[in-house]
């Protein structure tokens, strides 16, 4: 049986979190449930779990129920990997949570089994879309076949948590804040920071931001 992966579902129905929570494979364990924005961040907070499921309609934004899944996302201070399940697979929600930090975007068409797939493959650090909406993703970070070469390239080059760090710091996070995002220290924020500027050959964190930003990371 695969490992054990700890398991938060965000959704406003809540027969339909009791339907999936039922569905999911013995190897799921769902640790907590949310129905809007301000009790998902606190859930997310209390149980820290492997990956969140969520919505990207949720009541409780900033009066947009449509970016409810993003605010969770970006309002989440958690080493947790964000996997959207949602009914829409309109091109601009895919692309909103995306853009926010998800790993994947699945619909509520999937089976348990595939939902199951989905989350042990996003714990696992792999991105993961239903078919169909991946021709989103590609279109919308202006992907082609030699740039998104090049991208998984150089990114191998840095650990899981320096690309974490790298991402935070190129969207303008400062030391302090990173190390409060990852729970982690400041010295090792610094130090992850030098290895990715030495790794990826660059001089500073402004290069970075740039590196990033033509890359479509941020």
């Amino acid at each position: 049986m695969p490992e054990s992966i700890r398991v938060v579902i965000v959704d406003d129905h809540s027969i339909f979190r009791s339907g999936l929570r039922a569905d999911l494979d013995a190897s799921v364990d769902v640790v907590g449930e949310a129905a809007d924005v301000p009790s998902a961040i606190a859930v997310i907070a209390e149980t820290q779990p492997d990956v969140v499921l969520l919505d990207v309609h949720l009541p409780g934004g900033s009066g947009d129920d449509a970016a409810g899944g993003e605010a969770v996302i970006r309002g989440s201070a958690t080493a947790a990997r964000f996997l959207a399940l949602s009914v829409s697979d309109a091109a601009a929600d895919v692309v909103c949570v995306i853009r926010a930090g998800a790993r994947g975007y699945i619909t509520k068409g999937s089976s348990g089994i595939e939902v199951s797939s989905a989350v042990h493959a996003v714990a696992d650090g792999d991105a993961v879309f239903s078919p169909r909406l991946a021709g989103f993703v590609l279109d919308a970070f202006g992907a082609v076949a030699g740039e998104t070469a090049t991208a998984t390239d150089e990114l191998d080059r840095l650990s899981a948590r320096e690309q974490e760090v790298m991402r935070l710091i190129a969207r303008g996070y400062a030391y302090k804040e990173v190390a409060s995002e990852l729970f982690i220290s400041i010295k090792t924020v610094e130090t992850h920071v030098s290895s990715v500027l030495r790794k990826l050959q660059l001089s500073s964190r402004h290069e970075l931001t740039a590196w990033a930003s033509e890359r479509r990371l941020l």
